[in-house]
């Protein structure tokens, strides 16, 4: 029998390697705009096409490379960063392992310019699928110019598995994000399909916060600083009354490195106890600036994780930090014994005398005393306007739409406890959960049905501020948009007026509404096989379905089990759990003969 252990060729070890290391555009962007801020570059503009299926481009003013460097720099493990093992604990790069140009090179075709600034002419690289095809000198400016073409091109597989281009794109904006925030000193540029996604100029972490988010993050903000002899925490939280309903807008930084941590996530939302709903969570911008010999940043090929030496101090430091500074700045309730107390004074009052407050009374005035009599006094009228009162009461609330109750109700028991809706037709028991089954309703209505909303034109239109990532994803929006009734148009720089909402919507839940699809958009969208109609139909849904515990008149009732017993998936919530069950006299007996 021969021998069945080989050696796999180079060029399938360097694709196998890669997929590691490049899962996505988004990938390759990341590892290459971070060799550019490796390379002491001061400004990095991209330019993406097709979502970066078709062509990445970075340009920087980095210190560029030597010929030789050019070369070396796509074989594996080939770095500048380090020489020795010991190095990887006084790393402060953002590479250190060799693999990025090289992963790259491996699924993709890679043009490079480069030249050094004390160098009079540059190089030219061309590498196709770790192939190299072509070396020779060319003018450039100084710094690196890298073209990657055909992400995947020659592993069909991985390719097929990539997401829409707007998904796609949405990762390239978060890694991109991510990068400026970590470095407010370089001037970064985002151009996707010939549309400028972000100008972000040299500024200090504040400005550069406000200029990724938009301009009303300003006032959100609350800084936190705190020096220790572990580490050096700074950066900024936002307001609880500007929470998220997803996780969405929390970047935690070290040493100048994006990373994930449950725990260190943990210790904020416990600063922020009692201070958040259960279903909202704390926008933060934390930096930690620590030894880099007290964590170990050697764990994951993306380089979003690292272990701390000493943990428990640091999440001590990080929650104790964010809740000062939520004290310090009257965010929470905290006495402060040095802060001057003429500060309570409201401002008018320090410097206007106070009124004592006087009260007149009329002596004459009898209120028994009248030339009408009580019957003739509109009395009646009284009573009449209570009934009228009553009467509506009953009436189906506008965000409710249903259809007409038929003449012959099949439920001969319909009654309401608290948020569930409970009928008994003949044996059966039917309980249905009523803001889950109205969710299904208008669900199938917004996405099955394709029903377009008819919008209700709001008397002052509002002006909606975006981040210049979200304001692109507004634009891919705006179809589905308008189909769901929301009339919207673009008004100046990342700026939308809503001029219309749909027909049914409480008045003033626009602009959560519309900010709440956003954070699902760019948190859940993968998980949603149809797309964007089906995300907005979501949570359009869940937006003007009745609310927890909301009193129905038995037309209601009997109008939502009428349209859940029509539904195909009227048992099933647009959650993927159950909303409604039916239980028959034989199952109860059963389930009572259960012990406790």
């Amino acid at each position: 029998m021969s021998d069945m252990i080989r050696l796999l060729p180079e060029t399938v070890a360097n694709q196998i390697a890669a997929g590691e290391v490049i899962q996505r555009p988004a990938s390759a962007l990341k590892d290459l705009v971070e060799n550019a801020v490796d390379a002491g570059s001061t400004k990095i503009e991209v330019f993406i096409k097709d979502s970066g299926k078709s062509s990445i481009h970075i340009i920087d003013n980095g210190c560029g490379m030597s010929p030789t460097d050019a070369r070396l720099s796509f074989s594996r493990h080939a770095t500048s960063k380090i020489r020795t093992a010991e190095d990887l604990f006084s790393i402060r790069t953002k590479g250190f392992r060799g693999e990025a140009l090289a992963s790259v090179a491996a699924v993709a075709q890679v043009e490079i310019k480069t030249r050094r600034h004390e160098d009079e002419t540059g190089t030219l690289l061309q590498v196709d699928g770790n192939v190299f095809k072509l070396q020779e000198p060319v003018s450039t400016a100084p710094g690196t110019s890298i073209l990657v073409r055909n992400l995947f091109f020659n592993i069909p597989a991985r390719r097929n598995f990539l997401k829409s281009d707007s998904i796609e794109a949405r990762h390239n904006i978060d890694e991109f994000e991510r990068i400026a925030l970590a470095h407010p000193e370089v001037s970064f540029h985002l151009n996707q399909n010939g549309v400028e996604i972000f100008k972000l100029p040299v500024s200090n972490l504040r400005q550069r916060i406000v200029n990724v988010n938009g301009a009303n993050y300003n006032e959100r903000l609350v800084p936190v600083h705190e020096e220790t002899s572990l580490l050096t925490i700074s950066g900024f939280v936002g307001k609880p009354e500007f929470s998220k309903k997803t996780r969405g807008e929390q970047f935690l930084f070290v040493n100048k490195r994006y990373i994930k941590d449950g725990y260190l996530n943990h210790a904020v939302t416990k600063a922020f106890e009692e201070l958040l709903s259960k279903d909202s969570y704390a926008s933060y911008w934390l930096y930690i600036d620590i030894d880099p010999s007290r964590i170990d940043v050697n764990i994951h090929p993306t380089k979003t994780e690292i272990k701390f030496e000493d943990e428990r101090s640091v999440y001590a430091i990080v929650r104790a930090s964010v809740k000062r500074s939520l004290g310090q700045y009257n965010v929470s309730p905290a006495l402060n014994f040095d802060r001057e107390p003429t500060f309570d004074v409201p401002h008018a009052m320090r410097f206007k005398a106070v009124n004592k407050p006087m009260v007149t009374v009329n002596t004459d005035y009898n209120p028994f005393k009248s030339s009408t009599p009580l019957a003739s006094a509109g009395w009646e009228k009284m009573y009449d306007q209570l009934q009228e009162v009553e009467v509506k009461s009953h009436e189906t609330p506008a965000t409710l739409p249903l259809p007409e109750v038929p003449d012959e109700q099949e439920y001969t028991t319909l009654f309401q406890l608290q948020g569930f809706i409970i009928g008994k037709k003949q044996e059966t028991l039917l309980i249905i959960d009523a803001t889950a089954a109205h969710e299904r309703i208008l669900y199938d209505r917004f996405l099955l049905n394709e029903e377009v909303l008819l919008p209700q034109h709001d008397l002052f239109p509002q002006t909606l501020n975006f981040s210049a990532g979200d304001f692109h994803l507004i634009q891919e929006m705006e179809t589905d948009l308008r189909s769901m009734g929301f009339d919207m148009k673009v008004f100046g720089v990342n700026t939308y007026v809503l001029q219309a909402t749909p027909s049914g919507m409480m008045t003033g839940n626009a602009v959560q509404l519309i900010e709440r699809m956003l954070e699902q958009f760019k948190n859940n969208a993968s998980n949603y096989s149809t797309g964007k109609r089906e995300l907005l139909a979501r949570a359009l849904s869940k937006s003007m379905a009745i609310k927890k515990g909301s009193q129905l008149s038995r037309d209601e009732m009997q109008a939502i089990v009428n349209e859940i017993e029509k539904s195909e998936k009227g048992k099933t919530g647009i959650d993927g759990k159950r909303c409604a069950i039916y239980l028959k006299a034989s199952e109860l007996s059963e389930f009572l003969k259960g012990s406790i």
